[in-house]
C-alpha cells in the first residue's frame, strides 16, 4: 500500500478535521501519500481529489466543520454510482479509503468493499452517539457541550419568567444527547426515542414544580410522540399548560472541537490508517473502555447500541 485517501461524508461533526489531519500525519509517518477527497462520495465520482500534507493540515485541529466539505450522494447509493467511484480510486492509484462519518457513510463503505473488494476502514464521525463499537463518536462531546451551554441560557430566562420551557435537541434514532444533556443541565423532563414518554409524569412534574415555576424539558427528535412542537401542542390541548419551544438545531454541529473530541478523532485517525496497513477492511476504528477495538461495519447500524441504564435512573432520581 503506497497511496491511500480519506474522505468526510454525511452530517458533519466537530473533530472531523482533528480526524483527516491525524490520517494526513499518519501517512506520511508510515511513507504514504495521501489524498483528501473533496466532497463525500459525490466528490468520489467526480474524481475530485487534492494531494494533502502537513502544511495544508497544520491549523485545522481546532476548526469545527470539516476542509474536505461533505456531502450526502444519492448517486453513490446506485450500483452504477459506486462503481464511478472506483474507477477514480484505481485509477489514481489510491490502494485503501478511510472514511469518516456515521451509518450512512458506512453503509456506502461496506459496498465497496463487498461489490468490488476495495479496502475500507471507517472512522465513527457523528454527533449523535448511536454507532455500536465505540463508546463515544467524534462530535459527541462537543455536540451535548454546546447544547448545555445554550440550554443554561435558556434556564436563566425560563427562571425570570417562570415558563415551561421545551427544548428540542438532535438524535433522530438515539437519546444519548437528550439523555446527557438533560441529566446535566437539571431538566424535569427527558423524553428520548428509546423509551416511552408518559405525559401524564410530565404533567405531575409541572405541577409539582408550580405552574408559575421553571420547567426545562428536553426533547429527542427521534420521540414517539413527535418533535417539540408536537409535545408543546400537547401539553396544552390535554393539560392546558402553555409552553415555549426552543429547537437547537445545527447549532449542536458547528463550533471548536472539545480537548475530548480532538484527542479522540487524532486516536482514530491513526488507528485507522495502521488498520489498513496491517490488512484490515470493511471495519470501524472505535474506542471501547479506553482500549481500540474493530468493529465490522454492518454490525456498527445492526446491532443497536443501548442507552446506558443508569442514565435513565438518574434522570428519574434527580427530576
Amino acid at each position: 500500500m503506497k497511496r491511500i485517501a480519506v474522505l468526510t461524508s454525511g452530517g458533519d461533526a466537530p473533530g472531523m478535521n482533528a480526524n483527516v489531519r491525524a490520517v494526513v500525519r499518519t501517512g506520511r509517518h508510515y511513507g504514504l501519500e495521501v489524498y483528501g477527497i473533496i466532497g463525500g462520495y459525490s466528490g468520489l465520482i467526480e474524481g475530485n481529489f487534492i494531494k494533502l500534507d502537513t502544511a495544508q493540515t497544520a491549523n485545522i485541529i481546532s476548526k469545527g466543520g470539516t476542509i474536505l466539505k461533505t456531502s450526502r450522494s444519492k448517486e453513490f447509493m446506485q450500483t452504477g454510482g459506486r462503481m464511478a467511484a472506483i474507477h477514480k480510486l484505481r485509477n489514481a492509484g489510491i490502494d485503501g479509503l478511510v472514511v469518516c462519518g456515521g451509518d450512512g457513510t458506512f453503509h456506502g463503505a461496506h459496498a465497496l468493499w463487498v461489490e468490488h473488494k476495495f479496502p475500507v476502514v471507517g472512522t465513527p464521525g457523528t454527533i449523535d452517539n448511536d454507532l455500536f463499537g465505540t463508546d463515544y463518536t467524534i462530535g459527541y462531546d462537543t455536540a451535548i457541550n454546546t447544547c448545555a451551554e445554550a440550554i443554561d441560557k435558556i434556564r436563566d430566562t425560563a427562571e425570570s419568567h417562570g415558563r415551561v420551557f421545551i427544548i428540542e435537541v438532535m438524535g433522530r434514532h438515539a437519546g444519548f444527547i437528550a439523555m446527557d444533556v438533560g441529566v446535566s443541565c437539571g431538566a424535569e423532563f427527558i423524553a428520548v426515542p428509546e423509551t416511552v414518554t408518559n405525559t401524564d409524569i410530565l404533567y405531575q412534574r409541572i405541577l409539582e414544580n408550580g405552574k408559575d415555576k421553571r420547567t426545562i424539558v428536553i426533547v429527542g427528535e427521534g420521540d414517539e410522540l413527535g418533535d417539540a412542537h408536537q409535545l408543546s401542542i400537547l401539553l396544552k390541548e390535554k393539560y392546558d399548560i402553555a409552553s415555549h419551544v426552543t429547537i437547537l438545531g445545527h447549532i449542536q454541529r458547528g463550533g471548536s472541537p472539545t480537548v475530548r473530541d480532538r484527542v479522540l478523532a487524532s486516536h482514530l485517525g491513526v488507528e485507522a490508517v495502521k488498520a489498513l496497513l496491517d490488512g484490515q477492511t470493511d471495519v470501524m476504528v472505535g474506542e471501547m473502555n479506553h482500549q481500540i477495538v474493530l468493529t465490522p461495519l454492518e454490525e456498527t447500524w445492526i446491532r443497536k447500541k443501548p442507552l446506558r441504564d443508569y442514565l435513565i435512573e438518574l434522570s428519574d432520581i434527580l427530576v
